[in-house]
C-alpha cells in the first residue's frame, strides 16, 4: 500500500502543480486513497520532495534528484534562480528568497554537504545558515554570489 502510495504521489506531481500537503492530501482520496497530513508529510520526506517555482507565482512539489554531477548543476541553477539576496552577520548567513521559496532553495543548498556549513533552517522567505565563522560564512556569500553569475 505504502509503495503504490508514493507512486501514486510521484505521479500526481507530474501531472499537476501541486503547492500544499493538504491539496496532496486531496488529490489522493480522489484517487481512493485515505491518507493524513502526517502520512504525506513522511512520503514526502521519503520520497526527496521539495518545492520548486511553478507557474503564476506558485510553488510546487517536484523531486530532488540524488547528487550527481547533473543533478548538481540543476541545484546550482535552482539556487541561482532562487536566492535574491545574501547577508553575513558574523557566523551566520542569511539568504532571501522569493515567498514560499526558502525551503526548496534550502534543500538545494544542503545537497552539496559544504563542510563551511553546519547547519540550515529555512522559513518561507529567509534561510539561515551557521558557519563555523564569519570567514566561511563570506566565503559561502561570495559562492552564491558567482552562482548568480555562471547562469
Amino acid at each position: 500500500m505504502k509503495s503504490a502510495r508514493q507512486e501514486k504521489i510521484l505521479e500526481l506531481i507530474h501531472e499537476y502543480e501541486i503547492d500544499t500537503q493538504e491539496e496532496l492530501v486531496m488529490r489522493l482520496e480522489e484517487a481512493g486513497y485515505r491518507v493524513t497530513q502526517a502520512t504525506i508529510s513522511r512520503d514526502i520526506h521519503a520520497l526527496n520532495l521539495t518545492k520548486v517555482p511553478g507557474s503564476q507565482g506558485k510553488s510546487r512539489y517536484a523531486v530532488l534528484e540524488e547528487k550527481t554531477g547533473r543533478s548538481q548543476d540543476k541545484n546550482e541553477q535552482l539556487l541561482a534562480d532562487l536566492v535574491s539576496h545574501t547577508a553575513v552577520g558574523q557566523n551566520m548567513l542569511v539568504l532571501h528568497t522569493a515567498p514560499g521559496m526558502a525551503m526548496g532553495a534550502a534543500a538545494a543548498l544542503d545537497s552539496f554537504q559544504w563542510k563551511e556549513i553546519l547547519g540550515c533552517i529555512a522559513g518561507d522567505d529567509t534561510i539561515f545558515c551557521v558557519c563555523p565563522n564569519e570567514e566561511l560564512a563570506q566565503e559561502i556569500a561570495v559562492r552564491l554570489k558567482a552562482l548568480k553569475g555562471a547562469f
